[in-house]
């Protein structure tokens, strides 16, 4: 099966590289400045910096479409990637060598992280097959917010984000997300926290093993680690545990692996991110090494954003999104806590589509104040956003120091919602790899909220709107139309 994806990748790229001509002389004149942008061209101006130079020559996988499986999306998208990246980046990597410079390259986006002077720069941006240089900026993440507001009164046995959005009634079906694997993005995790450890898949009960497991392009620590505590929090809404009494995660019974993409500061940059993404598709050991994307999560949870105002092109990271997608990963996402005024879902990956991007409630779910509105209005689209909303205002959940605590923001939402996901796919293992399927049941399965906001032109009864998009997400709701679909499939055709 892996051979026929790499017959088929490799004619792809092949073809795609006649139609393009893409044996090109190294370099060309012209107006090269008009591909950099000017935020690199300024760094440059004070020594060595570095930057992503994005290659021309892109893949196309509409074919990922036809396929029906998730293994075989993966497979494909893997091979089609890897193979354009091989074949397009030889060149500019010889080069690179020859010179001495320090480079990574990517293939989840045909491009390179560089670090160089303006010189370099202006080198590789006078070469035909290059596309556009971006600046790789280093990104403060936003903090939760600080204000714990309109909590219930007691924390008790099931936390009260885990019981709104009705989990534990698929639980009582015996569906707690076995078999399926959650991905999550972050600042780390404490792999080893009493309500992680037996869901990690790194862990056999007696002994752990990272490999394929665990990867870190901050700093490349060989075990999970999380100096910030942010990562461990969201997780444990995904998957926590009862072990201390309350019940914290939405789908205990699934595994997890993790990767770090910011520091210790909460800092990350599009190269972690995209780093990130690309890992998932294809986990590595620790060497990087082994690829394989059959060790891929079916859900990834994304509590982290990447601001334009730092220096994150609004399109960076888009193609990133669309390839995880691609491979059958549903890829969810918070929205940012920067409401309650419209217009304000405005950082990647938020607000591109092939996110499933998260608003925040309370306790009452009524809208937080932070959670960002829509319509997305920085890419010219005005997209409907968010998508959906979950519980995000005072979650209990795991902390870095192995006890347990109150946070609050769009990052405790999204993490509501990738773990209904698991439990879906958990019921209905005939949804894994269909993103589309899958969002689409999320949506129609939805509590309706309705508001008065009118962001985006929204009338008081607008459904969905870009307050809480389509409502408050709803596992038993969107587990009974799960079971419909099952038995009575000709009717939901």
């Amino acid at each position: 099966m892996k051979l026929i994806y790499k017959w088929i990748a490799a004619l792809a790229v092949i073809l795609l590289f006649i139609s393009e001509s893409w044996l090109l002389p190294a370099a060309s004149s012209g107006n090269w400045e008009a591909k950099v942008d000017p935020q690199v061209l300024s760094a440059a101006s004070s020594g060595s910096t570095e930057f992503l130079v994005i290659l021309k020559s892109q893949a196309d996988l509409t074919a990922a479409e036809n396929l029906t499986s998730k293994s075989e999306k993966g497979y494909f998208v893997y091979e089609t990637l890897t193979s354009l990246a091989a074949a397009s980046q030889r060149q500019i990597q010889t080069e690179l060598d020859f010179f001495g410079v320090k480079y990574k390259p990517f293939w989840i986006i045909n491009m390179l992280w560089v670090q160089g002077d303006h010189n370099l720069i202006q080198r590789i941006a006078q070469r035909n097959e290059i596309a556009h240089i971006t600046s790789n900026p280093q990104i403060q993440f936003q903090q939760p917010t600080n204000q714990i507001t309109n909590l219930p009164q007691e924390v008790t046995t099931i936390t009260w984000g885990v019981n709104q959005v009705n989990a534990p009634q698929v639980w009582d079906l015996g569906y707690t997300g076995e078999g399926i694997v959650i991905g999550g993005q972050d600042t780390g995790y404490v792999w080893d926290h009493e309500a992680l450890k037996d869901q990690y898949r790194g862990w056999d009960g007696n002994s752990a093993d990272h490999n394929f497991n665990w990867y870190d392009p901050v700093i490349s620590t060989t075990v999970p680690v999380d100096p910030h505590g942010h990562g461990t929090h969201t997780m444990g809404t995904m998957i926590g545990s009862d072990v201390s009494g309350t019940a914290i995660g939405i789908a205990p019974g699934a595994k997890w692996i993790g990767c770090r993409n910011m520091d210790q500061n909460g800092v990350g940059t599009p190269a972690t991110y995209a780093a990130c993404y690309q890992w998932f598709i294809a986990p590595t050991d620790l060497t990087g090494e082994g690829a394989d994307p059959a060790k891929a999560p079916h859900v990834i949870n994304n509590s982290w954003a990447c601001p334009t105002g730092e220096g994150c092109a609004i399109t960076t990271l888009i193609t990133a999104t669309q390839r995880v997608r691609e491979a059958g990963i549903v890829t969810v996402h918070s929205t940012g806590n920067s409401g309650s005024g419209c217009g304000t879902v405005n950082t990647p990956s938020a607000i591109y589509d092939e996110s499933f991007s998260v608003g925040a409630t309370d306790s009452s779910d009524n809208i937080a104040s932070f959670s960002s509105r829509g319509p997305v209005t920085v890419d010219g689209s005005n997209r409907l956003k968010p998508d959906i909303s979950a519980p995000g205002v005072g979650i209990w959940s795991s902390t870095k120091d192995g006890s347990y605590g109150l946070n609050q923001g769009t990052s405790m939402a999204s993490p509501h919602v990738a773990g209904v996901v698991a439990l879906i796919l958990s019921a209905n293992p005939n949804l894994i790899g269909q993103v589309d399927e899958i969002e689409t049941l999320l949506q129609e399965s939805a509590q309706p909220r309705y508001t008065s906001e009118g962001c985006g032109g929204d009338q008081n009864d607008s459904h969905p709107n870009h307050t809480y998009g389509y409502g408050l997400v709803d596992a038993w709701a969107t587990f009974q139309r799960t079971m419909e679909i099952i038995y009575f499939p000709l009717i939901f055709r």
